[in-house]
């Protein structure tokens, strides 16, 4: 099969849904069928081959040793296909029977879609679905790992299309996540960690960044812990679709509950890579202060945003020699007065490696520019208490409401993080000392870098100066405020 007949025939499924269930739900339904049909079809593929390989010794062709995932009698897609009254509990029935029997690698795989509800899902659409699935044959023959990979990858992305404001939650744009990997730029055998990971397509990059430059990407380990549960069953189910097995997703508030530990401690890695959700209101402030885990190493977030909570989970879990971090972020985590302090301890710990700011459009279905924090535990001599700042805005191929970087972008962007050089009108190179006491940790970039490419230095030092003053007199303003607030006997 094409990679463009797979397509067609999947997004086919998603409309035979259109009108009886909202867009962003459809992704419950659908990859769930989808994952189902691969793993009995690959099922049977291997249950020939042992079949031939024996000599038609089908006790042998039935072994559990002899297939990549255990079906129990009855609970094959063909038993499915075959019902014709209430259809929905038969699959509900056979998806946990497949869950149990391969408990260890497939425990909620399939989510928890209403399949039952004959309100939602009639037996007349569920016999409409399993047919126009039984259409075509899943098998590794027909559609390799590689092929199928892409098509449910194309899948994730027409959901994301389809579902909103919803979309950001489990897709982040491809090319930025390119770029992240091309920056972090994981080692065969290293561990990757996502703490919001979503569908798992940061994750899945990291191998396949490795595959490109035809290193070994099979020792890599991949980490991930998602929030939502079917999101969080998309992203495994996307592992397996990509012939990854070298994996552990966990299901559960990375905030209040971090699940991957060593020795109840969190666990370390070499990369960290994350979209978290930002600025976050609804989180558990009050416990952040007395951290189990001992993440809380510059302060508590203001309750309002979260977003360096996650930020400071993310240092806390990377290892202290060899850990580097990149996170797409709004502008807003570089220059917020509330999160001040918290900014500057990270700074003076010499952690901030780069910041690069991004064009509009990259947050997927948000117009808001972001930006690109990169950290790392221990720099090289050269960066050793300096900040590389890029302003790489202009970067970008705008279609209509979506962006995206082309090759030459993402070429021009990672290679100047790389080389750590200043660029006229495009990166600057900063010591941590100027943004610390000149500029009281503000890591707004447009304070660094002009885009004026014959600028000889003067606009910008006035820029400076005029941002430093402006910084001194707020202060200065806000400690009055504070002096007049507490004679009022208001702390």
């Amino acid at each position: 099969m094409t990679q463009k007949q797979l397509e067609v025939y999947l997004w086919g499924a998603a409309n035979i849904l259109r009108g009886m269930i909202d867009a962003a739900d459809f992704k419950q339904y659908i990859f769930p069928l989808l994952f189902f049909k691969r793993i009995s079809d690959v099922w049977d593929e291997e249950y020939e081959a042992a079949l031939q390989e024996s000599g038609g010794d089908i006790t042998y062709a039935e072994f559990r040793e002899n297939h990549w995932f255990d079906i129990p009698s009855g609970c094959h897609w063909k038993n499915i296909r075959n019902r014709s009254v209430d259809v929905g509990k038969h699959l509900q029935n056979a998806l946990r029977k497949i869950e149990n029997a391969n408990f260890e690698q497939l425990h909620d795989v399939f989510g928890d879609a209403q399949w039952t509800n004959k309100r939602r899902m009639s037996d007349e659409k569920m016999l409409n679905l399993i047919e126009h699935f039984s259409k075509m044959d899943l098998s590794l023959k027909n559609v390799p790992h590689d092929i199928m990979g892409e098509g449910y990858e194309y899948l994730i992305k027409k959901f994301a299309d389809d579902s909103g404001h919803t979309a950001a939650e489990f897709y982040t744009n491809r090319t930025v996540v390119k770029l992240m990997t091309m920056i972090t730029d994981p080692q065969p055998g290293e561990a990757v960690y996502d703490p919001t990971c979503g569908s798992g397509g940061i994750l899945l990059n990291s191998a396949l960044h490795l595959k490109e430059q035809k290193k070994e990407y099979r020792t890599l380990k991949l980490y991930g812990q998602e929030l939502n549960l079917i999101t969080s069953a998309i992203a495994r189910m996307n592992m397996y679709m990509h012939n990854v097995d070298e994996f552990q997703i966990v299901q559960g508030d990375t905030l209040d509950n971090p699940q991957l530990l060593e020795s109840d401690e969190l666990r370390k890695f070499e990369v960290i890579m994350a979209n978290p959700p930002y600025s976050i209101k609804r989180w558990n402030q009050q416990k952040w202060m007395n951290d189990p885990f001992g993440r809380n190493i510059w302060g508590t977030p203001p309750q309002g945003c979260a977003d360096y909570a996650f930020q400071q989970h993310i240092i806390k879990s990377l290892k202290p020699d060899t850990g580097r971090c990149v996170v797409l972020w709004p502008h807003g985590v570089l220059f917020r007065d509330s999160e001040s302090e918290l900014r500057k301890k990270m700074i003076e710990a010499d952690l901030v490696d780069a910041v690069i700011g991004l064009g509009k459009n990259l947050f997927y279905n948000s117009s808001m520019e972001s930006c690109l924090l990169i950290c790392r535990m221990k720099k090289t001599k050269e960066r050793k208490g300096k900040i590389i700042f890029i302003d790489a805005k202009e970067e970008i191929r705008l279609e209509r409401s979506t962006a995206y970087l082309k090759d030459e972008h993402l070429k021009k962007i990672s290679e100047t993080f790389h080389k750590f050089k200043d660029v006229q009108g495009f990166a600057k190179v900063v010591s941590n000392e100027i943004v610390l006491n000149e500029l009281h940790g503000n890591l707004s970039i447009q304070l660094f870098v002009k885009q004026a490419s014959n600028d000889d230095g003067h606009e910008i030092d006035h820029l400076l100066e005029l941002a430093r003053n402006n910084q001194m007199e707020m202060n200065s303003n806000i400690n009055d405020l504070f002096k007049k607030l507490k004679n009022l006997g208001i702390e």
